[in-house]
């Protein structure tokens, strides 16, 4: 992350929804907004062009969407930002596509300020998956999709004994603190551990840790246990 405060690209076609974000994160000392964009190929240029260390990604948006907007920008920086997507519907079908496709999390675009300055500072600093219960849920719902273009090499057999049980415990929503609790063991030891779950799967962050772990099958959905 940038030093000083957290620069944010605003990525939404309603003007008066970036007007909103640009008001309540301009009275914010530890954020500023570097950008506006109106559709997703101007959000990949702005991205590029001002490196923000988030960006507030409408999914719908013309010309590219915010799904592929997300893919080209996590693809196409060194170093490339956080992606939150903003969402009228938590159980919106492109939400999980534009989390599939590297976003962090996602908020509501009822969300209060404080909840979005919360939020952003979060991602920005690298800290615990944004409201994993929905994100969870999310995956969850959509599993069965996934599931059936899995690799067929099991998502298990990549993960020692303790690295699965973290994983378990970081699809169930839990934090670091939570997980070393459960565990019994120190915060330092899960931080390891979270960190070598991530890289044995390839993946950025928690966000995609839980929808692995869904979509491979290795956690099923409640309904289905």
């Amino acid at each position: 992350m940038s030093a000083g405060p957290v620069r944010v690209l605003l990525a939404d076609d309603e003007r008066l929804v970036r007007t909103a974000l640009r008001a309540v994160l301009g009275a914010e000392p530890g954020l500023e907004v570097v950008g506006e964009a109106t559709t997703g190929a101007e959000a990949v240029s702005l991205a590029r062009e001002v490196r923000p260390d988030v960006v507030l990604m409408d999914v719908r948006m013309p010309e590219v969407d915010g799904i592929r907007a997300t893919e080209l920008i996590l693809s196409g920086m060194d170093a490339p930002p956080r992606v939150v997507v903003l969402t009228t519907f938590e159980n919106d079908s492109y939400v999980y596509d534009a989390l599939r496709a590297g976003a962090t999390g996602f908020l509501l675009k009822r969300a209060g300020a404080d909840e979005l300055v919360r939020a952003l500072h979060l991602v920005a600093h690298g800290d615990s998956l944004l409201f994993p219960a929905a994100v969870r849920d999310l995956a969850a719902a959509h599993a069965g999709r996934g599931a059936r273009r899995a690799r067929a090499t099991a998502l298990r057999e990549r993960l020692s004994e303790r690295e699965a049980d973290v994983l378990r415990l970081m699809a169930a929503g839990m934090t670091n603190a939570e997980i070393a609790d459960r565990l019994g063991v120190g915060a330092a030891t899960v931080k390891t551990h979270v960190a070598a779950v991530l890289a044995k799967l390839g993946v950025r962050d928690r966000t995609q840790a839980v929808i692995a772990a869904y979509e491979s099958g290795f956690v099923a959905p409640a309904g289905e246990r």
